[in-house]
C-alpha cells in the first residue's frame, strides 16, 4: 500500500520532490532534509496534502 506524495520546502514554499510512502510504516507526516533549487541550500522539505 504505496502511496505517491510531494515534498515542499519549508523556506520558499516551492514542490521539489515527489516520493512514494509505505503508508503502513509511516502514519504520519515525513520530512526530509533535502536541497532545494530556489533557496541554493538543504532545508527541510515537508510531505503536502
Amino acid at each position: 500500500m504505496r502511496e505517491q506524495l510531494v515534498l515542499a520546502c519549508t523556506v520558499c514554499k516551492r514542490r521539489n520532490y515527489s516520493i512514494e510512502k509505505n503508508k503502513q510504516k509511516h502514519p504520519g507526516r515525513i520530512e526530509y532534509k533535502k536541497f532545494c533549487p530556489e533557496c541554493n541550500k538543504r532545508t527541510i522539505h515537508k510531505e503536502t496534502r
